[in-house]
């Protein structure tokens, strides 16, 4: 029998960073979201966002691709909150995401970091970073960004919540 525990912390944006996570859609998008991921055996630790993006911290088996999970995740809910009624606009997912890899040391941080969005943006303290990683688009015209903006340190150090220098959570 075959064992893996695999943790990602999850990052999308809206449509054009739009403000369509409205607060009275927060609750129906994070709790559809979470029972989507169970159907697709991802276990959601945590999950918040922000008006325009959105975070998860979640475990998916070794037998499903990251990009398949998060493709289902962000396909489901914008097509769930369409055609669940009570919006007044179309809300849609930008097409990139960023996936981070974490080890189970550092699980512990990323809940707090992401639990916490609102307080983040609010006093703007998140990890600019991070949220440039929502932003991404796929495809041969972005293909490298990611390690563009990446500092050497992170990359050597693999730790992307400690290799600013100071803690971001």
């Amino acid at each position: 029998m075959s064992f893996g525990r695999l943790y990602y912390h999850l990052i999308w944006a809206t449509r054009n960073r739009e403000h369509l996570i409205q607060p009275e859609i927060e609750d129906r998008l994070y709790a559809y979201t979470v029972r989507k991921a169970a159907e697709l055996d991802t276990y959601v630790y945590a999950i918040k966002g922000w008006n325009d993006l959105v975070h998860l911290l979640v475990a998916i088996p070794p037998k499903h691709a990251v990009a398949d999970v998060v493709k289902r995740l962000k396909g489901s809910s914008s097509h769930y909150l369409n055609h669940s009624g009570g919006l007044a606009y179309e809300f849609a997912w930008q097409r990139g995401y960023g996936a981070l890899t974490l080890g189970e040391g550092q699980r512990s941080k990323a809940e707090a970091y992401i639990r916490e969005q609102k307080d983040h943006h609010a006093q703007q303290t998140d990890n600019a970073w991070l949220e440039h990683c929502a932003g991404l688009d796929e495809g041969p015209v972005n293909a490298g960004i990611v390690l563009d903006g990446v500092p050497s340190s992170l990359r050597e150090e693999r730790s992307i919540y400690d290799a600013w220098g100071r803690p971001p959570l």
